[in-house]
C-alpha cells in the first residue's frame, strides 16, 4: 500500500485553534422577518420535523428552510452527561434528518456517515449486521436505547430516531465488549402532539418501499405512536437481493412530564431476503468479475423474524435525584440457505474443478486472465439460528455538592442472561460428475450469474447443532465532578462478573486431538476504569484527555468450537485527547481527536485450529467530524478518520506486524445540503474508503474506492418529493469485507436512483 502522510498535523491544529471562531454569526445570517410567523418549537420525536426526542430547542435568525444534521446532546444515561461537549469521548450522532436526506433505510448505511467505521458481512456463524469500528469487531457492541442488541439480524431504521456511535473502550459503560466502541440505536418515542407521516419510495432497481409514523396523544400526560415498514423488490443492482420485508414498532408513554413516566416499546420484523455473500479472491485481490454477477441459486434466501421488547420507567424524586429502570427482551431467528462462491479455479480435462493456486502464474495483475477459463466453486451458508437476550438494568442518578464542588453521580447494576443454538446444514454436489468436499454444492462460470434452483439431487445433510448460554452481573458507578467552572473531572469503575456454557454435538466422544469440544464453561471477572479531564474556557469551546477500558471474554460471542483450554479475556486501553467546539453562535458544532487503543491477550489461531492469547493488537490513528449550518440555508455533515493498525504479536501465518483486517488508513465522508426559499433542496456528498485488507495475513488487498452521491427535494408544508442517486459515477467498490474462504469482499450497489413522496397529516 502507498505511504500516505499522517494526517495528526492537521488534528493538532485543530486542537489547539483559536477560540474567536466560537463567537462568530454566519457571515451572511439574514435579518429575521418581521412578517414571517414565530420559529415552531420542535416538539421531542415530532415525526414533522424529524427532531430527536433529545435534541435541544436551538432558534437562529432567519429562516429554518430544513432540519438540523446537528444534534447537541446524546440519549445515553450512562454517559453521565446529556450535553455531548461534556462526554471525553469522540461521538457521532446520526440523526433522521440526516438519514432521510440521504434516503437511508438500513443501520449499516447510517454509520457509515462516522469515519473510522467500516462493514462486515455475512460469516461462519455470524450474520445480519456487521460492523467495526477503529479495526475492532463490533458485532456484539450494538445497543437498543442503551441496552444490548446481539441478535444476528439485519437492522432496518424505519423504528429509528437516530444513531449514536461512541468511539473507544467502553466497558466501564456498557459492560463486556466495546473494544473500538458501541453503536445505540434510538427509538422513535411517543409525544404531546398528534402526528402522521406516510412516505412511499421506488428505486429503479424495483424496490418499492412504503413507511408509517402515527403519533397519537391521549389523556393530558399518555401518548402512543406506531412505525411501519414494508418493502418488496431487488435492493441493489446485483443479482440475487431480491426481499420481502415488513416490520411493526409500537410505542406507549405515559406520564409525559410527570415525575413518573413509563415507556413501552417493541420491534416486531419479518424478513425474507437474498443476501449478496460477497466475491471470492484470485491472485491477491477480488475476482475481477461483473458487478452484478452472482454464483448462488435463485432458491436462496435468509428468513428473519425478530421481536424485541423493552419497559422502561423513570422516576424524578426531585430535580437532583432519579431512578431508572430498564428491561429489555430479544428474540431473534434466522433460517438460512445461503449459496456463496467459494474459491476461483478452472476446469481438468475430465471436467473436475481445479483450485487456483494462491499465485497464479503470470503475477498479481487479473487483467491478463481469461474470465471465460475461469470457474467458481459453490459453497453452502446453510444454518438456523435462536439468539435470546433478556437484560435487566436499573440506574440512580444523583446531583449535588460537597463544599464548592460539584458530583453528578451515576451508580447502577446491570443483570443479563443470554442463549443461543446453531444448527448447521450443508449441502453436497458434483461438478461435472466429480464429487466435491463437503459443503461445496457445485462449480459455474465465474463470469455471469447462472440462476436456477439447488439441484434436486443436493440433499441438506445436517451438521452440528451448537448451544450456549452465558449469565452476566455488573455493578458500576461514574461521577462526573465540577471542580471549577472552567474544569470537570469523570472517573468511573465497573466490576463484572460473565459465566458462558458451550456445547457441540460433534465429537459428542471427546475423541483426543479433536479441537471441538462437546462442552465447556467459564467464569470470568474484570474490572473497567474510566477516567477523564475536561476543560470548558468557555461554553463554546471543550478540551480533554480520557483513558478508558474495556474486555472481552473469549466466549463472548457464544460461538466458539475450538480449543479446550481456558483463555483468559481479551483486555483493551484506550487513550484520546480530543476538542470540540461550537462556532457560529451554535449552529456549526467541531470536533478532534487523536487516539490510540490496544489490545492485549488477543486471539491467535495455532496451526492445529486452537487458540493463544499471546497477541497483541494496537490502532492508533485521528478524527475530525462536523455538523450543522454554515448559512440558515446550507448545512453540512461529514468526517474524516486516520486509521494506523498494527498487530504487534500474532502467531497465525506470521501475521506480526500486519495490518489488522477491514481497517483502512483513510475514510471520509461529507454530506451537504443548501435549500432555496424554503422550498428546493439541492445537494450530495461523498464517501471515501482507503484500500483495506480481507483477512489479517494481508494476502487479499480490497481496492480504495470514492462514491458520490446527489439528492434534490421539493417541499411543501404538507408533503415533500425526494429524489437521491446513488454512485451516480456507477464506481466500481466494495462495500463489505469478509474474513473467510481466505478473503472476500462484497461489491457495492451500481448507479441507482430512488423518489420519495413524504406526506404529513
Amino acid at each position: 500500500m502507498a505511504k500516505r502522510t499522517p494526517a495528526t498535523t492537521a488534528l493538532l491544529g485543530l486542537l489547539v485553534a483559536p477560540t474567536a471562531m466560537a463567537q462568530q454569526s454566519p457571515a451572511s445570517t439574514t435579518p429575521q422577518d418581521p412578517t414571517a410567523p414565530p420559529p415552531t418549537e420542535n416538539k421531542p420525536g415530532d415525526p414533522a420535523t424529524g427532531a430527536p426526542a433529545t435534541m435541544q430547542t436551538i432558534t437562529v435568525s432567519g429562516s429554518r428552510p430544513s432540519e438540523d444534521f446537528q444534534v447537541t446532546r446524546g440519549s445515553i444515561n450512562r454517559l453521565g452527561a446529556g450535553n455531548l461537549m461534556d462526554v471525553p469521548q469522540s461521538v457521532v450522532v446520526i440523526n433522521r434528518a440526516l438519514m432521510q436526506s440521504q434516503g437511508v433505510t438500513t443501520l449499516d448505511q447510517a454509520v457509515r456517515n462516522a469515519p473510522g467505521v467500516t462493514i462486515g458481512s455475512a460469516e461462519g456463524g455470524n450474520i445480519g449486521t456487521n460492523i467495526n469500528l477503529n479495526g475492532f469487531s463490533a458485532r456484539t457492541d450494538i445497543y437498543l436505547d442503551g441496552m444490548r442488541d446481539r441478535g444476528q439480524y439485519y437492522r432496518d431504521v424505519f423504528a429509528l430516531e437516530q444513531v449514536e456511535v461512541l468511539m473507544g473502550p467502553s466497558s466501564m459503560l456498557f459492560g463486556r465488549g466495546s473494544t473500538g466502541g458501541v453503536i445505540n440505536q434510538v427509538m422513535k418515542k411517543p409525544f404531546l402532539k398528534q402526528a402522521t407521516e406516510l412516505s412511499l419510495s421506488a428505486t429503479t432497481n424495483g424496490l418499492v418501499r412504503t413507511t408509517a409514523d402515527v403519533n397519537v396523544p391521549f389523556e393530558e400526560t399518555n401518548a402512543a405512536r406506531v412505525s411501519m415498514m414494508f418493502q418488496a423488490g431487488k435492493a441493489s443492482t446485483l443479482d440475487q437481493t431480491n426481499v420481502l420485508d415488513f416490520g411493526i414498532a409500537p410505542s406507549v408513554k405515559l406520564g409525559i412530564g410527570t415525575p413518573t413516566e413509563i415507556t413501552l416499546s417493541a420491534i416486531l420484523q419479518h424478513k425474507k431476503d437474498q443476501v449478496a455473500y460477497g466475491v471470492p479472491n484470485l491472485n491477491g485481490f477480488p475476482l475481477n468479475a461483473p458487478r452484478n454477477t452472482a454464483w448462488g441459486f435463485n432458491s436462496d434466501y435468509t428468513a428473519q423474524d425478530v421481536v424485541a421488547l423493552n419497559a422502561t420507567v423513570d422516576h424524578k424524586f426531585n430535580l437532583n435525584l432519579s431512578l431508572r429502570n430498564q428491561t429489555e427482551f430479544v428474540w431473534v431467528n434466522t433460517a438460512v440457505q445461503e449459496t456463496s462462491g467459494g474459491f476461483v479455479g478452472s476446469l481438468a480435462p475430465n471436467g473436475s474443478f481445479v483450485a487456483a493456486p494462491a499465485a497464479w502464474p503470470g503475477g498479481p495483475v487479473q487483467s491478463g486472465l481469461p474470465l471465460s477459463s475461469l470457474y467458481v466453486r459453490q459453497l453452502s451458508r446453510d444454518r438456523n439460528i435462536n439468539d435470546i437476550t433478556l437484560e435487566n438494568q436499573t440506574e440512580l442518578t444523583a446531583k449535588f455538592n460537597t463544599g464548592s464542588i460539584g458530583h453528578t453521580l451515576l451508580a447502577g447494576v446491570d443483570l443479563n442472561y443470554e442463549s443461543y443454538t446453531n444448527k448447521a446444514f450443508s449441502r453436497t454436489g458434483t461438478c461435472n460428475g466429480t464429487a466435491l468436499p463437503t459443503g461445496s454444492v457445485g462449480c459455474v462460470p465465474a463470469g455471469f450469474t447462472t440462476g436456477g434452483d439447488t439441484p434436486a439431487n443436493v440433499p441438506s445433510v445436517p451438521g452440528n447443532y451448537a448451544s450456549s448460554q452465558a449469565w452476566g452481573a455488573g455493578i458500576y458507578a461514574n461521577d462526573t465532578i465540577q471542580v471549577m467552572p472552567w474544569l470537570k473531572l469523570v472517573g468511573g469503575v465497573r466490576w463484572d462478573v460473565y459465566t458462558a456454557q458451550i456445547g457441540n454435538s460433534i465429537n459428542s466422544a471427546n475423541t483426543p486431538g479433536n479441537t471441538a469440544v462437546p462442552y465447556y464453561t467459564q467464569t470470568d471477572t474484570y474490572t473497567s476504569v474510566r477516567a477523564g479531564i475536561i476543560l470548558e474556557p468557555t461554553p463554546e469551546q471543550s478540551y480533554y484527555f480520557s483513558y478508558s477500558t474495556s474486555f472481552n471474554p473469549s466466549l463472548e460471542q457464544l460461538t466458539s468450537t475450538t480449543g479446550t483450554t481456558a483463555l483468559p479475556p481479551e483486555t483493551n486501553a484506550g487513550f484520546e485527547i480530543g476538542a470540540k467546539y461550537e462556532l457560529l453562535k451554535g449552529n456549526l458544532s467541531l470536533n478532534g481527536a487523536l487516539f490510540r487503543i490496544v489490545k492485549n491477550n488477543a486471539r491467535t489461531t495455532n496451526p492445529d485450529g486452537t487458540f493463544s492469547p499471546t497477541g497483541q493488537i494496537q490502532v492508533q490513528g485521528a478524527r475530525i467530524g462536523f455538523a450543522g449550518r454554515i448559512l440558515p440555508e446550507w448545512q453540512i455533515f461529514g468526517g474524516y478518520a486516520y486509521l494506523d493498525g498494527r498487530i504487534l504479536n500474532g502467531t497465525a501465518a506470521n501475521t506480526t506486524g500486519n495490518v489488522p483486517l477491514n481497517t483502512p488508513r483513510d475514510s471520509g465522508n461529507i454530506w451537504t445540503t443548501y435549500t432555496i426559499k424554503d422550498t428546493y433542496e439541492i445537494g450530495g456528498g461523498m464517501f471515501y474508503m482507503g484500500a483495506r485488507y480481507a483477512n489479517n495475513q494481508n494476502t487479499v488487498t480490497v481496492p480504495a474506492y470514492t462514491r458520490f452521491d446527489l439528492t434534490a427535494a421539493y417541499k411543501q408544508p404538507k408533503y415533500d418529493v425526494r429524489l437521491n442517486v446513488y454512485n451516480l459515477f456507477d464506481t466500481m467498490y466494495y462495500e463489505g469485507v469478509i474474513a473467510s474462504d481466505g478473503g472476500r469482499a462484497v461489491p457495492g450497489a451500481g448507479i441507482t436512483a430512488m423518489l420519495t413522496l413524504n406526506y404529513r397529516l
